[in-house]
């Protein structure tokens, strides 16, 4: 695990993401300055023996500047009209700047249920490891063009913790424009400190981490806790970076102390259980009684009705519920055997009777512990 800046310097894949604040100059579009600079030090990176994935942000920003609007809308039609304008442009930027350094660029355009779908999940996971091996540069963002609020990121610091978990990256480093996590807000106290190096769990930062100002982004500093807690899953360090000072990247892949970093202080996940926890919208939850939190916590065991004592939501076989203890606190996450009629029907009640309640039985398992990950 990764607890101080030198260490960074032996990694060898990094997930980039940059946002709108960088990437754009207020009511005037792309920042083209910033891809080249950008472009630039991407391939210096990657001639130091770095593997690259960047996630990038700007498509609704560069559409705004190409369709007049000099304020982000608020309907979700008018954010993809915008999205699908600009994501032209933004690519094109990318490839043309790149294309300078002989770098190749491949356009990865993802949804959250992209990666809440099994197979699509492991496709997009191979197509991104082939395109590593071919020394190829991904550029991902989120299909702004297509998403919905029900499955939308919500913004790109999020897309870029799932791409890192997808690609098992060493470091995901969120360029920003500031020089990274302060004890309080640097614009309104300017004595504030910087936070150097600190756990990404760590409950103390959350009262650090402040919500975006800008017009254009979505995300803030809560929003890249967030992500770094995200990326820990898999046992990747985070750096909130200074995208406005130009050798920033250099001096942190020289292992000098810069920015915010935020270390992975948990165990790393395994490929399914971090596609399993990365869903953000669960279709149902379920109250475990003590025993059965016991069993899970202590044990890793599946999770049978007889310990179910209450079924919430309305779910169908296969779907993910959340796992809470009788406090309400979450213990688990995991895919469900049964429909929730089903569950309501057999909750607490022992495996050998499901078949004379339901008439039939799948698995004798609400829950199997292979489609199960402990969260809390």
């Amino acid at each position: 695990m990764t607890n101080t800046h030198q260490q960074l310097v032996d990694t060898k894949r990094w997930v980039i993401k940059i946002g709108s604040a960088l990437l754009t100059r207020a009511g005037e579009g792309l920042d083209l300055e910033r891809v080249k600079w950008l472009s630039g030090e991407i391939a210096k990176l990657r001639a130091q023996g770095k593997e690259i994935v960047l996630v990038t942000s700007g498509s609704v920003a560069a559409g705004m500047q190409q369709l007049g609007w000099n304020k982000r809308p608020h309907a979700l039609h008018l954010l993809q009209s915008a999205a699908s304008v600009g994501q032209m442009g933004l690519i094109q930027a990318y490839a043309s700047a790149c294309k300078q350094h002989d770098i190749h660029t491949a356009q990865i355009l993802l949804t959250h249920a992209d990666l809440s779908d099994r197979s699509r999940y492991l496709n997009a996971r191979s197509t991104l490891s082939s395109l590593l091996e071919l020394n190829v540069l991904p550029v991902v963002n989120e299909n702004d063009t297509i998403a919905t609020e029900e499955i939308r990121f919500g913004d790109n610091d999020t897309l870029a913790a799932m791409t890192a978990n997808l690609v098992e990256a060493d470091v995901l480093v969120i360029l920003t424009d500031q020089n990274g996590l302060f004890e309080s807000d640097p614009r309104q106290n300017p004595k504030a400190k910087l936070i150097n190096t600190s756990a990404a769990n760590n409950s103390e930062l959350d009262a650090m981490a402040g919500e975006s100002k800008g017009e254009l982004g979505r995300g803030g500093m809560a929003t890249k806790l967030l992500a770094a807690r995200r990326a820990a899953r898999s046992g990747a360090a985070t750096v909130i970076l200074s995208g406005k000072q130009a050798d920033n990247l250099q001096r942190l892949s020289n292992g000098e102390t810069v920015g915010t970093l935020l270390w992975a202080d948990n165990e790393p996940m395994t490929a399914r259980q971090q596609w399993l926890v990365g869903h953000l919208k669960p279709n149902g939850y379920i109250t475990l009684d003590e025993g059965a939190v016991d069993v899970v916590r202590q044990q890793g065991k599946s999770i049978l009705s007889v310990g179910i004592k209450q079924v919430q939501g309305q779910f169908t076989r296969g779907e993910l519920v959340i796992c809470h203890d009788l406090s309400g606190h979450e213990v688990a996450r995991g895919l469900v055997n049964y429909n929730a009629d089903e569950a309501r029907k057999i909750m607490g009640r022992v495996s050998n009777d499901i078949e004379a309640i339901l008439g039939y039985v799948d698995e004798p398992e609400l829950i199997h512990r292979d489609n199960l990950v402990i969260t809390g």
